[in-house]
């Protein structure tokens, strides 16, 4: 059977006000009563010892008689509340506070030196008293002679009414500050509990599927800050089902068209529906198709290794030979449609610390961008200029440029504007996201400035080298 948190915290709570009141009714009992007992045994030793003097200037042959010091005796008696004895050397009771109910007679057995080391004995004094009591002697001498004993007997009832007495309050102080002590459970049902049931729904709520489920809990401790934790953990994979579910989407429409031209094209080819003089041109447009599909293929298999950590592989290079080397790759695109593409480096090298590869393909992305979207005819400008321990890349076009409603939606994964589409229908539209990914890899920045029908710029930095 399993018990929940509250529950275990209840039942150690009491268990702990149970074994507290045992521990303190047991601890208590047995100091008060030793308590007690030392603190009258001592009372009535002193008081004894001083009637044992007055006793011994009677017999050293003093003026004072025995009648005359029995008035102290009943007065210690009352002070006291308890009753004195006068014994001689033998044990006969020879005075006796009233009732004088044993006075005259021998105590059978009496042994002055039956305290031992103490100052009192716990007893019935030779079965002189029924149950038990407590009693002190004081020896009664004069001329290094032993003449008596001056005896106190004080009930233990009387001791145990007075331990009774402190220990009732003792109880009822514990019993009051145990039930204070509930403010304790009060607290953490109302601080822990509680919000701590809020939470547990919402994890079951979150682990069923409801990501829409808010965690109402609106305190400033850990509790809340767990519960807002929590409720910002829905809402981001809130979020990441809705790319997921975009994402397949994407996915599933930028491999569906150019499959289903495939499987078009060839079922033509083979049903003769295309002539065999036409086969040719057909053929090459599957192939078009197919690289279409491999370079998706392949932009998805690069952003899934950019997700990764520890992919880079940093060296120094000079950044605007790379530039040079990248720019020659469109020679004939550009050629094609008379686009220039005008470099301008502050330095003749300038040296930067990365991932030479995975810089390349940033270049080329943008280029391949600024290319696609540019008019024919028309001028791209490549820039490198170094500013403190980074360096700046700038790639700007006059092209089409992108609305401002589509600027934060350049990076995302799929992400193609009506104008990307309209332009080019072969686009992946992982482009940009490769270069994002490549970039904060690198522990840098990209950002974009572009007005629509004007063109746009890329600008990314990228660390200096410093060991040349």
């Amino acid at each position: 059977m399993t018990h929940s948190l509250y529950t275990k915290f209840v039942l150690g709570y009491l268990l702990f006000g149970l074994l507290g009141f045992v521990l303190i009714a047991t601890f208590s009992s047995h100091m008060t009563h030793e308590y007690l007992v030392r603190e009258r045994s001592d009372a009535m030793y002193d008081e004894a010892n001083l009637l044992a003097s007055t006793y011994s200037d009677i017999y050293q042959g003093k003026t004072i008689s025995l009648d005359t010091a029995n008035p102290q005796l009943e007065a210690v008696s009352t002070y006291l509340g308890a009753s004195a004895w006068v014994l001689d050397h033998k044990g006969a009771v020879v005075a006796e506070t009233s009732p004088a109910s044993h006075s005259g007679k021998t105590i059978e057995g009496f042994d002055p030196t039956v305290t031992g080391n103490k100052s009192y004995i716990i007893g019935d004094f030779f079965g002189m008293f029924p149950g038990e009591t407590l009693s002190v002697l004081a020896p009664i001498t004069g001329n290094f002679n032993t003449y008596g004993y001056v005896v106190l007997h004080m009930p233990m009832e009387r001791i145990l009414d007075s331990q009774n007495q402190i220990l009732n309050i003792v109880y009822i102080t514990a019993a009051i500050i145990f039930f204070l002590s509930l403010i304790i459970l009060l607290v953490f049902t109302r601080t822990v509990y509680f919000p701590l049931k809020k939470i547990t729904a919402g994890a079951m709520e979150y682990a069923g599927g409801n990501l829409d489920h808010t965690i109402k809990v609106k305190t400033n401790d850990e509790m809340g800050y767990l519960a807002d934790t929590l409720n910002y953990m829905s809402s981001e994979l809130g979020k990441m089902e809705e790319y997921q579910k975009s994402f397949i989407a994407n996915v599933s429409h930028d491999f569906r068209s150019p499959l289903t031209s495939i499987k078009g094209y060839l079922e033509a080819i083979l049903d003769g529906t295309i002539p065999p003089e036409l086969e040719e041109k057909y053929l090459g447009i599957v192939i078009s198709e197919t690289k279409r599909l491999n370079k998706l293929t392949e932009g998805m298999l690069t952003l899934n290794s950019l997700d990764s950590k520890g992919f880079l592989s940093r060296s120094n290079f000079d950044i605007n030979r790379v530039i040079k080397d990248t720019a020659a790759s469109f020679e004939g695109t550009c050629s094609a449609r008379d686009i220039v593409l005008d470099l301008t480096f502050t330095d003749d090298v300038l040296m930067v610390y990365a991932d030479l590869g995975k810089i390349q393909q940033v270049l080329y992305n943008l280029l391949d961008n600024a290319i696609k979207f540019s008019h024919n005819g028309s001028v791209i400008y490549i820039q490198t200029a170094p500013r403190y321990e980074k360096v700046f890349v700038s790639v700007k076009d006059t092209g089409v440029g992108i609305p401002k409603d589509s600027l934060k939606k350049i990076w995302d994964r799929f992400y193609k504007s009506d104008l990307s589409r309209g332009k080019d229908k072969k686009g992946t539209g992982l482009g940009l996201s490769i270069v994002k990914e490549i970039i904060q890899a690198h522990g840098e920045n990209i950002d974009v400035i572009s007005t629509a029908g004007v063109g746009s710029e890329f600008i990314f930095t990228l660390p200096r080298a410093v060991n040349l």
